[in-house]
């Protein structure tokens, strides 16, 4: 399908301005979103990202990368294209990238969510005449719990395992979504350690001005005897491995979308789970969609074809866009 970018093999490419977004393979010049490993790939001979991403993609990345940086709403001109990056609320620094030709413009969302989380830059609807958009969790039964809700529903387990002398086992994606919880917990319950993967990036947001709480890393001389009812965050894949069982006793949470499927916690053996997403929600699917105005919207990871459908029934002229995204995966990682 023809117009201001098109659908290739390598990725999602704009002709007018020869670059691509988020490619998933080697291309000549890169726009990137965000930061996790599905979007920023490595082999690009120039990326291009806001100044808030470049630390987590250098980091991840290598700090040699040619690597352009631009700031939210500036316009730049590529070719026959003109590009600006807009907030996208998914974690710090990511953006949606909003690209004109020929007075016609589209935007790709990247991941987003519409809710502000306190952590990252809050999303902004940018108008547009077609959108490419995530639907990750695009079915009605994903709402996630509010933020105070999550809050006290997280402190609460934590401090009374603390009280029973247990360890609070805690799942959350390295870039984004731990950061974001230690927001919300209570650093006075008692210390929090952190695996190497989530206190790697906490040290590079931390550079970046953004305030967390007190953290300490698990190395294999840590004296666990004396930290005792502490909150432990762990990327999912370090759930259920060597590494995890040697915090004893304990108790075992997953913070995820996906906890608002029946099941999902018994699948990832974990005793509780907790609804949160750096992703939108159905609610702010619909919400941000309808915000750009859009007629066109093309829809990518997720529950395409019953997001597609829903769309097309609410009249807008809806595609379904195959990319290897993983959004945010029950069973991988965005970001391992």
């Amino acid at each position: 399908m023809s117009g201001v970018l098109t659908f290739t093999e390598a990725g999602i490419y704009c002709p007018a301005g020869d670059f691509w977004i988020d490619p998933w393979r080697p291309v000549p010049r890169a726009l990137i979103t965000h930061g996790h490993a599905d979007h920023a790939r490595a082999g690009m001979g120039r990326y291009m990202a806001t100044e808030a991403a470049a630390p987590v993609i250098r980091h991840r990345l290598g700090g040699s990368i040619a690597l352009q940086t631009t700031t939210y709403g500036a316009q730049t001109r590529i070719g026959d294209a003109t590009v600006s990056f807009h907030p996208a609320g998914h974690v710090p620094g990511s953006a949606q990238i909003r690209v004109e030709t020929g007075g016609e413009v589209w935007v790709v969302s990247g991941d987003y969510k519409t809710v502000d989380d306190g952590l990252s830059e809050p999303f902004e609807p940018v108008a547009c005449h077609s959108f490419i958009t995530e639907c990750t969790f695009g079915l009605p039964v994903f709402n996630w719990t509010p933020q105070e809700v999550l809050a006290d529903q997280i402190n609460s387990w934590w401090r009374d395992n603390a009280a029973a002398g247990r360890f609070s086992l805690l799942g959350a994606y390295s870039l984004g979504k731990a950061q974001r919880l230690l927001r919300l917990v209570d650093p006075e319950i008692a210390p929090i350690l952190t695996h190497g993967a989530i206190e790697n990036t906490n040290a590079v947001l931390r550079s970046q001005g953004i305030a967390l709480p007190h953290t300490e890393l698990v190395t294999p001389e840590i004296d666990l005897t004396s930290r005792t009812g502490a909150l432990v965050l762990a990327p999912p894949s370090a759930l259920g491995s060597a590494w995890a069982r040697r915090f004893k006793p304990q108790s075992s949470g997953f913070a995820s979308g996906w906890m608002a499927l029946r099941g999902v916690r018994r699948r990832r053996a974990a005793d509780r789970g907790f609804i949160v997403s750096d992703h939108a929600d159905w609610t702010g699917l619909n919400d941000a969609i309808r915000a750009t105005g859009a007629d066109r919207v093309f829809v990518t990871h997720g529950y395409t074809g019953p997001f597609r459908r829903w769309l097309a029934d609410q009249g807008y002229d809806a595609h379904v866009v195959s990319t290897e995204y993983d959004g945010e995966s029950l069973d991988g990682g965005e970001d391992e």
